[in-house]
């Protein structure tokens, strides 16, 4: 059987009685990060063989895998924090498993974009995950631009090093939207700093820039929507 186990994002209280039972039992434990997933196993008084699995080794780890799975065998798959495939590695080895029809479930657990969507205030009822934008500007802006138009609430992933540059590319690209910016999520010095994408630039979270950033920007108003599209609002589809 291979789980996908979802890891705490920050606070280790958050992983679930479900998760330390099948890391527990498992042959062997597949880790992004075999040095943090061992803080994590040491923590809980759990001993199992590691196997590095991340996105530069993920052919010849996942082949190795797949081979144990096939003789029976148990496997743990864990990102260094949150659930496995989301914006880490995973997916191609879920579809190697689903491909050779062998078992795979799932612990889940704790996902960053849905704690800074809930924590951000804006529309819960659709969203779209986009995960990290491409490093480079133009790129950068024409990724966002995909979703100018979507009214769904967008949450975007990005680096201490570039989330100044993010923001000032989605506001020429969104205009000043309500937006939302987490920050080290269950971590000691968490953080939810909400407002336009303009008063988020002035935010020290942004001019002094530190920790993990998850990025949440409201998706286009209704009424705005329909008057680009030169509707009526209240003839907008729902």
């Amino acid at each position: 059987m291979l789980y996908l186990v979802a890891t705490p994002i920050g606070n280790l209280g958050d992983i679930t009685l479900r998760a330390l039972e099948i890391l527990r039992s498992v042959d062997l434990v597949a880790s992004e990060d075999t040095r943090k997933t061992g803080v994590l196993l040491k923590h809980f008084d759990i001993h199992k063989p590691q196997l590095a699995f991340h996105e530069h080794n993920e052919g010849e780890a996942g082949a190795r895998i797949i081979g144990m799975l096939k003789r029976g065998q148990s496997v743990a798959l864990v990102s260094d924090a949150g659930t496995p495939g989301i914006s880490d590695p995973g997916f191609t080895l879920v579809r190697r498993a689903i491909e050779e029809d062998l078992e795979v479930t799932m612990a889940p657990g704790p996902t960053g974009l849905v704690m800074a969507l809930v924590l951000s205030g804006l529309a819960l009822h659709s969203f779209t995950f986009r995960g990290f934008a491409p490093r480079k500007p133009g790129p950068r802006r024409r990724f966002m631009a995909v979703d100018l138009h979507a009214p769904h609430t967008l949450i975007f992933y990005e680096s201490t090093y570039r989330i100044a540059a993010f923001l000032k590319d989605a506001l020429e690209v969104f205009g000043d939207r309500p937006a939302a910016l987490a920050n080290d999520l269950t971590k000691m010095f968490e953080r939810v700093e909400r407002g336009t994408i303009s008063e988020l630039l002035q935010s020290d979270l942004v001019t002094k820039p530190k920790g993990e950033y998850i990025v949440v920007i409201s998706g286009l108003d209704r009424k705005l929507r329909a008057a680009e599209e030169h509707d009526d609002p209240d003839d907008a589809d729902d």
